[in-house]
């Protein structure tokens, strides 16, 4: 179900797009592709800020309100796990870098 902060959301989305990738994933690879997206063209730029809005949408109705965390890529995961009350432990983000295990 869209709320009006997502209906908000979109329209800062129609005005300029990287300004909604910001909010939707703050500072993140997904806003340099939303700004170079917006760059070569408005309507690809708009089209990447309202994919992110949708999964976060998405993400919203599968864990609700507040329940998860952005992840990369428009991937988000659950803050609790099914089984317990704990918080997860968020995967780190590499930023394009090779992952260090």
């Amino acid at each position: 179900m869209v709320k009006s902060s997502d209906v908000v959301l979109i329209l800062v989305a129609v005005l300029f797009p990287p300004a909604a990738a910001a909010i939707v994933t703050g500072c993140s690879f997904d806003l340099l592709i939303s700004v170079l997206l917006t760059f070569l063209g408005y309507i690809p730029g708009l089209i990447h800020s309202l994919w992110l809005i949708y999964e976060k949408i998405h993400a919203e109705e599968r864990f609700g309100a507040g329940g998860f965390i952005y992840i990369g890529n428009g991937h988000y995961e659950p803050l609790y796990s099914s089984s317990e009350s704990a918080p997860v432990q968020p995967a780190p983000q590499n930023y394009g870098s090779t992952n260090e295990n």
